[in-house]
């Protein structure tokens, strides 16, 4: 599909929502063409359509692009980017699923315990699943009949598992590195309004702070720094979605207040923690 000619020119405008029928997940309809993602990442899989126009994203070590009617999967923990891919920008429709709900419906398609559903790293070009996954989007979002939107949700991430599910692959890296990169993450996250220096983080993992920095990045994409900010703003969703005051979030999450919370949180999410809360 051509993404270059006759294109409209979008506008940047999100708006998150959410469903009863997806405990825990969050839905976003928008259009970018200013706005660029910094590198981020979540702990649900990200499971968008691109209705129109076309966006670049740097994913697992390449720069990719997603055009209209593709949908160009995130899985959970990956860093990614995000930002126009021609000029006019794109718009597109996101569910962004919790890896229980998933790792559920994985299992009961196949009537056993399966791993970790993975998907592939390049867009999926699958117009039939495309069109499953917008239809269940409006459908959700109308609000209408709750039947007919748990129904469509089903069957399109039911075809999305049974036509691309991968095993996660492994981690190209030396046995002894997958421990330490857990235990830094665990230390970091211990406690998120507590200070932590690049010394004490090394020393926990009996490393030089030079190749503890070095690891971390290599094994996440981000150094440390970067995903704990991550990490805190994932955890604040929760509070968010509960009602809980700004305010409150961004000195439980450990940050220094509420400008810096709200930086940060629009660099990822595309608009303020207070819009992001009303959807």
């Amino acid at each position: 599909m051509s993404t270059t000619t006759n294109a409209p020119r979008f506008r940047d405008f999100a708006r998150f929502w959410r469903s009863p029928l997806v405990p825990g997940a969050d839905m976003l309809t928008a259009e970018y063409r200013e706005h660029e993602f910094a590198p981020h990442w979540h702990e649900a899989y990200t499971v968008p359509v691109i209705e129109a126009g076309a966006e670049a994203y740097a994913y697992c070590g390449a720069r990719r692009v997603a055009e209209a009617g593709s949908v160009p999967i995130v899985n959970p923990g990956e860093v990614h980017t995000g930002s126009r891919a021609i000029e006019a920008g794109w718009r597109y429709r996101v569910f962004y699923v919790p890896v229980d709900y998933v790792q559920r419906l994985a299992d009961e398609i196949a009537g056993k315990p399966q791993p970790l559903p993975w998907f592939p790293l390049e867009p999926i070009h699958d117009a039939d699943l495309a069109a499953r996954i917008g239809y269940a989007h409006r459908v959700l979002e109308a609000g209408a009949d709750s039947l007919a939107g748990e129904t469509a949700l089903v069957d399109a991430l039911s075809t999305l598992l049974v036509r691309h599910a991968q095993r996660q692959p492994d981690a190209a890296r030396p046995a002894d590195d997958a421990p330490r990169v857990a235990t830094m993450k665990a230390r970091l996250a211990a406690n998120l309004v507590e200070p932590v220096t690049l010394t004490e983080l090394a020393e926990v993992v009996g490393l030089s702070p030079f190749h503890a920095a070095r690891l971390f990045a290599q094994a996440t994409g981000l150094p440390p720094h970067a995903w704990r900010n991550q990490l805190r703003l994932q955890r604040a969703l929760a509070p968010l979605r509960a009602g809980a005051s700004i305010t409150e979030v961004a000195a439980a999450s450990g940050f220094t207040d509420q400008s810096h919370f709200t930086r940060h949180f629009r660099r990822m999410f595309g608009v303020p923690p207070g819009r992001w809360q009303a959807g």
